[in-house]
C-alpha cells in the first residue's frame, strides 16, 4: 500500500510515548551567563575541530589556544562529549576517564572558554550525539551504556539473536560489543538510538546542562546520524514501527502480516522498507528538534551547527541524516559537510553538492587536513572561498601539531591561507 513520507512523519509524531515521551525539562534552572559577547557575526569562520585528547591538561589547552590564534583562526570547536562522557565539571554524564590524573578542580571547558575568549576566539561545544562508546567495554559504572543498554541501536545482522535476550543481561551488551569489534571498519562504536523518549530526554539534558552553565558561543553536533541503513533493528524499534504501521492497515492485512511476525521479526520492516526508513529518519529529526527547542528556551539565538555527509541523497538514504530539511526548517543554523576527499576534484564535487543542497543556507566546509599536506589544505581553503562558502573547519588541530622534520603545518596553513 502507498505510504508517503509526510504520513510517516505524522505517524512518528503521533507515537509520542515512544519517541518524544518525555516531560519538559526544568525550565526554572538559572543560566550562569548571558549570551557571549563573542557571539556569531558575519565574519568568515576559520575554525578548527579540537579533539578531546587536547583537553586533558591546562598546558595543552593553553598551547592550543595560542597556536590557533597565531595561525589566524577565529573559532574552535572543542569536543566536550566524546563517548558519552564529560570534558567539563559536574556534567549529566561521568567525567572522562582521560581526566583521571588531573585534579577534580580542573575544568577543561571552563579553561578553554577563559583563554579563548581572552584571545578573541569563539568557542563552540562539540557534542558527539549518538556515538556513545567504543566497543572495548572500558567505561565508568554509571556510563549510559551500562545504565540503559536498551537505548542502544542494534544492527540487523544481530537483531535475530538478541530478540529474546533481555537488554539488562550481560549477554546483550557483550554481544553488541563483540559484533562491533568484529565490524570496526564499518562501525566506530556503540550508538544510542534517537527513538526512545527517555533516550531523547537524556541527550537533550546533556546539551541543556552545557548551555545553562557555560558561556559557549555555539553548539556543534557530530554523529547525529545512524551508522548505516542496517541500524536500528532493536526489538523496541521494531515493536514501535509495527504498532504504527499495523494501526493503518485493514484488519485483514494486519492479521496476515501479524501471522508471519512470529517467525520473522523483520516482517513489517521488510514489507514496508520505505516507511521504515522514513520512520528512522523522522526519529532523528525529532531528536534534533527537541535539542533545538530546548536551546531556544534557554539561550535564544545561540548558534547550532551539525557535521553532515556532503551529498544530501547519500546522507538521507544511508545515514537517515536529512540535513536539507534541518536547514530549511531552521533546526540547525549551519551545515558542516565533511568533505574529506584527498584529491582536489573530488573535494570540489563534495563542496558543490553540499552548497547546492544547502540552498542558500550557511555552510562551513569541513576539510580533512589530517590526510592532506599543508599545501593541499591551503588549496582546499581557497577552493571553498571561490565557491562562496561561509567558512571552513579543519579536521583537526590535533593532527596538525605533530609533524615530522620539525614542520609546523598549522602555522604554514595559517600564513598561506589567512595572511593578507
Amino acid at each position: 500500500m502507498p505510504y508517503s513520507t509526510s504520513r510517516m512523519l505524522s505517524a512518528a509524531l503521533a507515537i509520542s510515548l515512544f519517541i518524544v515521551g518525555a516531560s519538559p525539562l526544568n525550565a526554572d534552572r538559572v543560566s550562569s551567563g548571558a549570551a557571549s559577547p563573542h557571539g556569531s557575526s558575519s565574519r568568515s569562520v576559520r575554525a578548527l575541530w579540537v579533539a578531546r585528547t587536547t583537553l586533558t591538561s591546562p598546558a595543552a589547552i593553553s598551547a592550543m589556544v595560542e597556536s590557533a590564534k597565531q595561525a589566524g583562526f577565529n573559532t574552535i570547536l572543542v569536543q566536550v562529549r566524546g563517548r558519552g562522557d564529560a570534558y567539563f565539571k559536574d556534567g549529566v554524564e561521568p567525567r572522562a576517564v582521560a581526566l583521571a590524573r588531573q585534579s577534580s578542580a580542573f575544568d577543561p571547558l571552563a579553561t578553554t572558554l577563559k583563554l579563548a575568549h581572552e584571545a578573541g576566539l569563539q568557542v563552540h561545544a562539540w557534542v558527539n550525539v549518538n556515538l556513545v562508546s567504543d566497543a572495548r567495554g572500558l567505561v565508568p559504572h554509571d556510563h549510559v551504556v551500562l545504565r540503559h543498554p536498551e537505548w542502544l541501536m542494534v544492527p540487523r545482522e544481530l537483531a535475530g539473536d538478541l530478540r529474546r535476550v533481555s537488554p539488562s543481561s550481560d549477554r546483550y551488551l557483550d554481544a553488541l560489543r563483540q559484533w562491533t569489534r568484529a565490524h570496526s571498519k564499518q562501525v566506530e562504536g556503540l550508538y544510542m538510538s534517537p527513538l526512545p523518549g527517555a533516550s531523547v530526554k537524556h541527550t537533550v539534558s546533556v546539551v541543556t546542562d552545557l548551555i545553562d552553565r557555560y558561556r559557549v558561543d555555539g553548539i556543534h553536533l557530530d554523529y547525529l546520524r545512524y551508522p548505516n541503513e542496517n541500524f536500528d533493528y532493536s526489538a523496541a524499534t521494531l515493536r514501535a514501527f509495527h504498532s504504527d504501521v499495523s494501526s493503518r492497515l485493514s484488519p485483514k492485512d494486519r492479521d496476515r502480516y501479524d501471522a508471519r511476525l512470529a517467525t520473522n521479526p523483520f516482517m513489517y520492516a521488510d514489507a514496508f522498507p520505505r516507511a521504515f526508513s522514513d520512520f528512522r529518519r523522522a526519529g532523528l529529526t525529532l531528536l534534533l528538534s527537541s535539542i533545538r527547542k530546548a536551546m531556544a528556551a534557554r539561550r535564544p539565538g545561540l548558534q547550532l551547527s551539525a557535521a553532515v555527509y556532503p551529498d544530501p541523497p547519500t546522507a538521507s538514504a544511508r545515514k537517515f541524516q536529512d540535513w536539507q530539511v534541518w536547514l530549511a526548517k531552521g533546526l540547525i543554523d549551519v551545515a558542516c559537510p565533511m568533505a574529506y576527499a584527498a584529491d582536489a576534484p573530488r573535494f570540489l564535487e563534495q563542496l558543490q553538492a553540499a552548497r547546492h543542497g544547502a540552498n542558500g543556507h550557511p555552510v562551513w566546509a569541513g576539510i580533512g587536513a589530517y590526510r592532506l599536506s599543508a599545501e593541499q589544505t591551503v588549496e582546499n581553503i581557497r577552493t571553498a572561498r571561490r565557491l562562496g562558502i561561509d567558512g571552513i573547519i579543519l579536521f583537526s588541530y590535533d593532527s596538525l601539531i605533530d609533524s615530522p622534520a620539525g614542520r609546523q603545518p598549522l602555522s604554514e596553513i595559517g600564513r598561506a591561507a589567512f595572511e593578507q
